[in-house]
């Protein structure tokens, strides 16, 4: 959350000639509201449900980048289809990524003191984050075009590798 998930991933799409799909956006145009308002409607199960389905969907027939919502890698079966693709971990400290999402408005999983959220979502994910990453790079007081950039290479550099 905060990481440049979306900024960065049609950035990387454009610079490799890729359609850009975003599993948060995909939901939202799928049941025509928004994931906040799926979270109050239907609850965290319900959507989570639904973002298991469109993951697998996007995993399996999507030939470009693709964003998953914070979440999405909690799922063991997620993760399981994530392990032959090239994951990306765009790594945000606490302090940006606090500043970056604000109050959470619009953000379900931030209702309450915003800070200790995003700590305990952090504490609580990063260990599946680096374990599913084929590479992993640093967010923190840079550019999304400069974070972009190391993600083209790194993607290049795996190309090369036998």
């Amino acid at each position: 959350m905060g990481a440049g998930k979306t900024t960065v991933g049609q950035l990387v799409a454009g610079a490799l000639g890729v359609p850009f799909a975003d599993t948060d956006t995909v939901i939202e145009q799928r049941i025509g509201k928004t994931v906040q308002e799926m979270f109050v409607d239907d609850g965290e199960q319900a959507f989570r449900a639904l973002e298991r389905e469109v993951v697998a969907e996007h995993l399996a027939g999507h030939d470009g980048v693709l964003s998953l919502g914070g979440g999405a890698v909690l799922d063991p079966g997620t993760q399981t289809l994530l392990e032959p693709h090239r994951v990306v971990f765009l790594r945000v400290g606490l302090a940006e990524a606090v500043k970056r999402v604000g109050l959470g408005v619009g953000r379900p999983l931030l209702l309450g003191n915003v800070r200790s959220r995003v700590k305990v979502l952090l504490d609580e994910r990063a260990p599946i984050y680096e374990g599913l990453a084929r590479f992993i790079v640093d967010t923190d007081g840079r550019a999304p075009e400069d974070v972009a950039a190391e993600v083209v290479a790194a993607l290049a550099a795996l190309e090369e590798t036998p």
